[in-house]
């Protein structure tokens, strides 16, 4: 096994990572980009109230962040179209599992499951990235990453606050393990991309991939695809359908995905994973706001717990760029 970095994680794709104001700028990015991803549920259910179906929601919302994000990706590559010859795969990949197997599995474990216990399965992510580079690396994690892995997963399940006796389905279980696959190739392409290519660029690609292959689950019936004109409730107010829906697109994808690869790449797939699991606070934050759903103590426990873990990680993620 050789010992050059891991190209999946190496602080050569991170946009100076050892520097602390890119460090810091990019922990930023990434509590931006999980709390607008946090906006999720709350802009769905508002689709979903107004008689639209899980696989038309996530369908509208890819079109629609890719047709958003068109122009100012076409923009943004100067005339490098090479750059998406090089990367196709990447884009590819980011598009089929990062984006649209990632969501159809989410919601294929949520028929069978709790909404709980399906997003406890698929933010299992970063645990499967430490797994993958210690697999690479044929080294183990240090105690810090090792420690930080298991708050941040105590503090998710205390903000899931899964005190529900519902029985588990296993092939429930299959399919959330199969989102945080989707998840984990997330979080890798992000950060092994071509640095050249610009983080939109990626965003928009994988949009239209993920929007089409959802188009196909609709079309041969693997999953209802239903659109209405219906209204839904946002905040205590009656929401039309295309105001959910443009805040699921612009804030909830557009934002969310360019700013997630962005900080991917400052910080690494690693750390950004586990960042990333703020985004279950934030949604619960955003349905105490907005939905007058009010958090439970042992909900805000679970948060200082996943902040204090993503701070284990990323205090050994500096100890060892210092080494």
């Amino acid at each position: 096994m050789s010992h050059t970095p891991d190209p999946l994680d190496s602080p050569a794709l991170r946009t100076a990572a050892p520097h602390v104001p890119s460090s810091a700028r990019g922990i930023w990015i990434a509590l931006a980009s999980s709390a607008a991803f946090g906006l999720s549920g709350t802009f769905a259910r508002g689709l979903f109230e107004a008689g639209w179906s899980p696989v038309a929601a996530v369908t509208a919302r890819m079109a629609g962040a890719a047709l958003v994000l068109a122009i100012p990706a076409a923009l943004a590559m100067r005339g490098r179209w090479g750059l998406l010859r090089t990367n196709w795969v990447s884009i590819l990949l980011f598009g089929l599992f990062g984006v649209g197997a990632c969501q159809l599995c989410y919601f294929l474990a949520v028929q069978r499951l709790d909404v709980g216990v399906a997003l406890l399965l698929e933010y299992l992510a970063p645990v499967l990235i430490v797994l993958v580079l210690w697999i690479r690396h044929k080294k183990r994690p240090s105690v810090a990453t090792i420690a930080g892995a298991l708050l941040a997963l105590g503090g998710l399940v205390a903000v899931l606050d899964l005190t529900g006796t519902s029985d588990i389905d296993p092939v429930g279980v299959l399919w959330g393990l199969g989102a945080a696959i989707g998840l984990t190739v997330y979080f890798f392409i992000s950060a092994r991309a071509d640095g050249a290519l610009p983080p939109i660029m990626l965003s928009a690609g994988g949009m239209a991939i993920g929007a089409v292959s959802m188009m196909l689950v609709g079309v041969l019936g693997i999953l209802p695809m239903q659109f209405t004109a219906g209204s839904g409730s946002l905040a205590g107010f009656d929401t039309p359908w295309w105001l959910a829906l443009g805040g699921l697109i612009l804030i909830a994808t557009v934002f969310s995905y360019t700013t997630g690869v962005m900080a991917a790449r400052a910080l690494g797939s690693k750390v950004a994973s586990f960042i990333s699991l703020t985004e279950v606070l934030f949604a619960v934050l955003w349905a105490w706001l907005l939905l007058s759903e009010l958090p439970g103590t042992i909900q805000l426990l679970g948060g200082l717990l996943i902040v204090g873990g993503v701070i284990l990680v990323r205090v050994d993620e500096l100890r060892a760029a210092r080494r």
